[in-house]
C-alpha cells in the first residue's frame, strides 16, 4: 500500500502502545517509521521529523498533557491521529488535551491506549488513494 506513515512517541515508555500499531501496519504492509521525541523538550527535533521524514500521516502517542498530536497538527496539512495515554486521570487528561484543538488544527483521536485503532484509522485513509 502507498504511504508512509510515521508514528511519534513523547516518551520511551509510550513504546509498547505504538508497537500495537506497528503490527497492524505491518500486516496490512503499510511502511512505517517510529521515533521518540517530545513536544515539550524537543520541539525542534519534532519539527525537522515533521518536515522531513515523508510521511502521508502521523500517529502520535502522548500522555499527560499530550501536546505532542497537536504540535504535529500544527506543523503540517496531513492527517494526525493522537493516541492518548492513561498516565493519570485514567487517560482522561490525555484524551481532552488531544480532542479539543483549537479551530484549524485538527487531530483526529482514538481512544485511550488504542495504538491499533490508530493504525487501522491510518490503513483506512491510505485505502482512500489505492488503487
Amino acid at each position: 500500500m502507498k504511504g508512509k506513515v510515521l508514528i511519534i512517541c513523547g516518551s520511551k515508555s509510550d513504546l509498547h502502545i505504538a508497537k500495537d500499531a506497528e503490527e497492524i501496519l505491518k500486516n496490512n504492509n503499510v511502511e512505517f517509521e517510529t521515533h521518540v521525541a517530545s513536544a515539550h523538550r524537543e520541539p525542534d527535533k519534532v519539527k525537522k521529523m515533521v518536515e522531513t521524514q515523508g510521511a502521508s500521516i502521523f500517529i502520535a502517542i502522548a500522555g499527560l498533557s499530550a501536546a505532542l498530536p497537536g504540535f504535529i497538527a500544527s506543523l503540517t496539512d496531513k492527517p494526525v491521529i493522537g493516541v492518548p495515554l492513561s498516565v493519570k486521570l485514567g487517560g482522561l487528561d490525555s484524551l481532552l488535551s488531544i480532542v479539543q484543538m483549537p479551530s484549524g488544527i485538527p487531530v483526529a483521536t482514538v481512544g485511550i491506549d488504542n495504538g491499533k485503532n490508530a493504525a487501522h484509522l491510518a490503513v483506512r485513509i491510505l485505502k482512500l488513494h489505492d488503487k
